[in-house]
């Protein structure tokens, strides 16, 4: 089913020139066309329901336009998660894997939204919890991937994983990727994951050089919690959410991970455009 564009939010990379000159140009279309619209900046500090500390966004939007790179949209992303609006990305950034729109294609796909409207595909968020001694001492929410690995120094770490209270193996690496399908295209991949389809409810876990072990990279289903768990370290074990926010870990911290109760929207462009990005950024080749 169809969606319609009442209300549209902005969300823009702060300091970045070339998006307070897309946000211009996209307020005045709008304004033009009557549609109201809020914007505000996404700073990596701000509250859950702010994209700045002294901004307040006042939903429900029907459409939320994030002007930056793929970094941006993540944030962006988990931040905005609460308010349910489908996110469209307009590229600004160097990769563009998750942003769906080049800067310069923004206009037409927005005038053909208003008038004729747009379909959302849902796409699975992980929620994670570090639990120490019995107790949560971090949470947060993932769009692309978790990864627990160790610091500055080249030793590797002993992990075991769990799938649903099931012990399923134990490896020394230099960590353990843990990836949505959205995230399943970048450290996963690089790593030698799989690639699964952006569309399925699936969580993958790949291992970051194995040592001596035969641990290889496994999906698993969304519906079960994966737990983690820090065996011994020789130095630092570091939680990463989604490139953008760390957490040092002790041994005996398990990182709990399952199915957010929320599902991330994205504009859906089409059944071949995620196929169509995958061939553009050299993941699948053409005859």
């Amino acid at each position: 089913m169809k969606r319609t564009v009442g209300k549209m939010l902005i969300v823009t990379k702060p300091g970045d020139k070339a998006a307070e000159a897309v946000r211009t140009a996209m307020t005045g279309f709008l304004t033009e066309r009557g549609v109201p619209f809020e914007t505000c900046e996404h700073h990596a500090d701000s509250r859950p329901e702010s994209c700045r500390n002294e901004e307040r966004i006042r939903g429900p939007f029907d459409l939320a336009v994030v002007l930056g790179g793929d970094g941006t949209f993540i944030g962006a992303a988990r931040r905005l998660l609460h308010f349910g609006a489908p996110l469209m990305g307009v590229n600004l950034g160097r990769v563009g894997f998750l942003t769906q729109l080049e800067r310069d294609h923004w206009r037409p796909w927005l005038a053909k939204v208003l008038d004729e409207g747009f379909r959302a595909a849902h796409r699975l968020v992980l929620k994670y919890a570090v639990v120490r001694g019995g107790e949560a001492v971090a949470k947060g929410l993932v769009i692309n991937e978790l990864v627990v690995s160790r610091g500055e120094l080249a030793r590797l770490v002993r992990l075991s994983v769990a799938f649903d209270d099931i012990d399923i193996s134990s490896l020394r690496a230099d960590g353990l990727i843990i990836s949505t399908p959205t995230g399943s295209s970048a450290y996963g991949a690089s790593a030698g994951g799989p690639l699964v389809h952006a569309g399925l409810a699936a969580c993958c876990v790949t291992p970051v050089c194995p040592f001596l072990n035969g641990f290889k990279p496994m999906v698993f289903p969304a519906d079960g919690v994966l737990t983690v768990r820090v065996e011994e370290q020789a130095g630092e074990v570091n939680l990463t959410e989604d490139g953008q926010a760390g957490v040092r870990l002790e041994p005996g911290d398990e990182v709990v991970v399952e199915k957010s109760p929320a599902d991330l929207l994205v504009v859906d462009l089409g059944p071949g455009a995620y196929f169509e990005k995958l061939k553009k950024h050299g993941f699948l080749s053409e005859r």
